[in-house]
């Protein structure tokens, strides 16, 4: 997570969605760059709202824009597997080496996922809180160069993003029975990527 006092901007880190770069482009022109650890870097809005809300409307302003890469859910869960097949995670409960992407999709589905495949929701990250707490603007990871135009011209800065915590390449294949239960019980996060405008 970035929070840009002058910009009033904070900018959320979605697991898996190319953030890790905007990071490490961005961080040293943030007020505040929250990389450590993970549950406070990838701290979703509920999170967000319960611990950093107060502070940043106090000494930023309630008027902060609030913003977020979201990606298709199937190459979003193609990037979890393909990080998870490394071969540092080898012999771990999250290692996926040993199983095929839609034995990983499946899983997923599972009520109790596996640790190898427990890895959220990104409709459930962004899910907007009672109080009104909510992610103002929503980029696809698909189409990040607007997301990047945009951060450009808000933070009056030129970005070069590098290239950082990339999975391997893969082919992911999942059965047309998989593709349908996964459409179907993931409805909210395939509907959250299709309302944002390509």
């Amino acid at each position: 997570m970035l929070i840009f006092s002058k910009a009033k901007l904070v900018v959320f880190s979605v697991p898996k969605t190319g953030t890790t770069a905007l990071e490490a482009a961005l961080a040293p022109h943030a007020a505040l760059a929250i990389l450590d650890p993970p549950e406070l870097k990838h701290a979703p809005v509920y999170r967000y709202n319960r611990f950093f809300r107060p502070m940043v409307e106090k000494f930023i302003g309630a008027d902060v824009e609030t913003l977020a890469v979201i990606r298709e859910p199937v190459s979003w869960l193609g990037s979890w597997y393909r990080y998870r097949q490394r071969p540092f995670l080898a012999g771990r409960p999250v290692s996926t080496q040993s199983i095929s992407f839609d034995e990983f999709v499946l899983a997923y589905l599972q009520d109790s996922p596996p640790a190898f495949a427990n890895v959220g929701a990104q409709s459930k990250f962004v899910a907007p809180r009672p109080n009104g707490t909510a992610i103002n603007r929503l980029f696809r990871y698909e189409s990040l160069d607007s997301c990047v135009a945009y951060l450009q011209e808000r933070l009056e800065l030129e970005i070069c993003l590098p290239e950082v915590n990339v999975s391997p390449r893969q082919a992911l294949c999942l059965s047309p029975d998989t593709q349908a239960r996964l459409r179907a019980q993931c409805a909210a996060d395939f509907a959250l990527w299709e309302s944002i405008p390509a």
